[in-house]
């Protein structure tokens, strides 16, 4: 259904810590801007661009909006979470752990990004 998500950021270098870092757990290669200081990540198909908002503005979250991320086990989800913390993400909601969901158990975390997007690692366990 989606070919790529963008999101503002008022900060490039510092969304690239942060992005290298989680999306780095998933197995993307480090992005380097493009000629339009964009940052573009690859995995499986999606895409995920970072960039200054095209209007000047200040980038701002999603009022109500999550983006969340496909993981391998929840060993991943926890590593995704630490690494996000520890490179300028805020840790929100619960702890990482299993939420149980109408889809079934779900092994959940959740961060905000340096700019405040929130963003979902999320494993469907057995």
């Amino acid at each position: 259904m989606f070919s790529h998500i963008m999101l503002g950021s008022n900060d490039i270098a510092r969304s690239k810590k942060f992005y290298d870092a989680t999306l780095g757990v998933i197995g993307c290669k480090p992005a380097e801007p493009n000629d339009k200081g964009r940052l573009a990540y690859v995995h499986t198909g999606g895409r995920l661009i970072i960039t200054r908002p095209l209007n000047g503005e200040p980038a701002t979250a999603a009022n109500g909006g999550t983006i969340g991320f496909a993981m391998n086990s929840a060993e991943q989800v926890n590593a995704w979470h630490k690494a996000g913390v520890e490179n300028g993400g805020e840790a929100i909601e619960n702890p990482p752990g299993i939420r149980h969901t109408s889809m079934g158990d779900l092994y959940l975390a959740y961060l905000r990004d340096p700019d405040g997007n929130k963003l979902c690692a999320m494993y469907k366990a057995a």
